[in-house]
This record gives structure tokens, C-alpha cells and sequence, in this order.
């Protein structure tokens, strides 16, 4: 059992990682899947958040089989 974890656009390219595989472990937040997978104690400023292609918080519980994904906000003009 685990989660995917995806990383977009200047995350992807800053961390050189694509996408990761996760074990599960209940009550874990995407907060602490950000921490495991990159080492990193903290998100990012502005670092926004997906939980099965749905926007989250960093506070939200995963689940197993869940796609977490990070990336920065996107910008347009």
C-alpha cells in the first residue's frame, strides 16, 4: 500500500524529482508526505496542493492509493 506523490513545473526541476512512491502510513498529512520525500521541513511559500487532482490544505489526512501532488501557483497574463 502506497501514495503517489507528483511534483510539477519549477518544484519538479528544483528537487529533480518527478514522481515518488510512498508507503502508507495512517494519519500521515501531505505536509509530512512534502517531509519524507524531500527532506524538507517546510512547503515552499505558496507551494499549492492536490489531493487526487483536488486543491488541499497541507493539514489534510491521505489516505492509501492517494495521488498527492505539489506544485507552484500557476501564473498567467
Amino acid at each position: 500500500m502506497s501514495i503517489t506523490v507528483k511534483f510539477f513545473a519549477g518544484l519538479r526541476e528544483e528537487l529533480n524529482i518527478d514522481e515518488a512512491q510512498l508507503d502508507f502510513v495512517t494519519g500521515l498529512t501531505a505536509l509530512q508526505v512534502w517531509q519524507k520525500v524531500t527532506g524538507q521541513p517546510t512547503l515552499p511559500t505558496k507551494t499549492l496542493i492536490a489531493v487526487n487532482q483536488e486543491y488541499a490544505s497541507e493539514d489534510i489526512t491521505v489516505n492509501e492509493n492517494d495521488e498527492v501532488a505539489f506544485f507552484p501557483p500557476v501564473t498567467g497574463g
